[in-house]
C-alpha cells in the first residue's frame, strides 16, 4: 500500500467508527486516540478495520505502532 491508500483506508475506517472525526485536522504525529477522542473499543475497531482493509496481520503487541498516522504509514507501508 502507498501513503495515499493508507490515508484513505484510515479515513474510511474512522468514518465508520466516529463519523464526526475529521482526520484532516490531525497532525501525522498526534495520538489519534486523543485527537479524535477514540475510546479503547473505537481504537480496537480501527485496528480491525486497518487489518481487514490492508490484509496485514496486526498482533496486539503492535497496536502502539498505530497510535499516530505516521505510525500507520510506516507499519502498513512496509
Amino acid at each position: 500500500m502507498n501513503e495515499s491508500d493508507i490515508r484513505q483506508l484510515a479515513a474510511n475506517v474512522l468514518a465508520g467508527i466516529a463519523p464526526e472525526a475529521d482526520l484532516s485536522t490531525v497532525d501525522d504525529t498526534e495520538d489519534l486516540r486523543e485527537a479524535l477522542d477514540l475510546d479503547s473499543m473505537d481504537f480496537l475497531n480501527f485496528v480491525i478495520g486497518l487489518h481487514q482493509g490492508s490484509g496485514h496481520a496486526i498482533p496486539e503487541s503492535d497496536y502502539p505502532k498505530l497510535f499516530t498516522m505516521m505510525g500507520c504509514l510506516a507499519y502498513l507501508g512496509s
